[in-house]
Order: C-alpha cells, then sequence, then structure tokens
C-alpha cells in the first residue's frame, strides 16, 4: 500500500492544455503500475492512462490517445498526465490510482483533482 496525492487540475478553455500530477508517498519497491482514471457526474470511474513504474510500457484510453502523455519522474516519486487539446468531455475529477505487485487490481487511490473544461 502507498498514499497517492494528486495535484494540478483546474478551468481551461476547450483546447487549452493542463498537466496534473501524482506524488507517491511510501516505498515504491512494490510498484508494478500507476494510472490515471476520471469520472464525471452520474457517470463510472473510467481508466485513461497507464505507466509501469520500471520500464517503459504505457496504455492509454481510445478516447485520449494522441492528446494525452502519461510520464514518470522516479527520483521525485511522482507520475505527470499531459493534457492537450482538452474537450468538454474531458471534464472530470481525475484519479491516480496504483497496481502493486500482490494485488489483483488497483489497490491505492488518491483523493483526486477537478479538471474543469469549458463548453
Amino acid at each position: 500500500q502507498v498514499e497517492l496525492e494528486e495535484s494540478g487540475g483546474g478551468y481551461v478553455q476547450t483546447g487549452g492544455s493542463l498537466r496534473l500530477s501524482c506524488l507517491v508517498f511510501g516505498r515504491t519497491t512494490n510498484l508494478y503500475a500507476l494510472g490515471w482514471f476520471r469520472q464525471a457526474p452520474g457517470k463510472d470511474r473510467d481508466f485513461v492512462a497507464r505507466i509501469n513504474w520500471s520500464g517503459d510500457s504505457t496504455d492509454y484510453a481510445d478516447s485520449v490517445k494522441g492528446r494525452f502523455t502519461i510520464s514518470r519522474d522516479i527520483a521525485k516519486n511522482t507520475i505527470y498526465l499531459q493534457m492537450n487539446s482538452l474537450k468538454p468531455e474531458d471534464a472530470a475529477v481525475y484519479y491516480c490510482a496504483a497496481y502493486l505487485f500482490g494485488d489483483s487490481t488497483w489497490s491505492s487511490w488518491g483523493q483526486g483533482t477537478q479538471v474543469t473544461v469549458s463548453s
């Protein structure tokens, strides 16, 4: 188990950019992957992007492919989500999550950061 803290959310116009950060507290030895999810009001929490803590493997939802980029800074225990060409449908609370070796699912979650896109 690790503790996650998101930041960087805010208000942007359609077509604008925003970068989210997720700081990881605790041991990173057992980290397999970190990911971003989002949830709009009345909707399910959906997968956005994932990056392995070790290595260069990434994965993206089709809806954000080509517009969002996930990255990590191991020295800072931080992952980022660079969001470009934002659309109104991207508006949601964005959550950081961790998948650990030995776990069967995403087991640690941050509290979320709000992203609002004008329409």
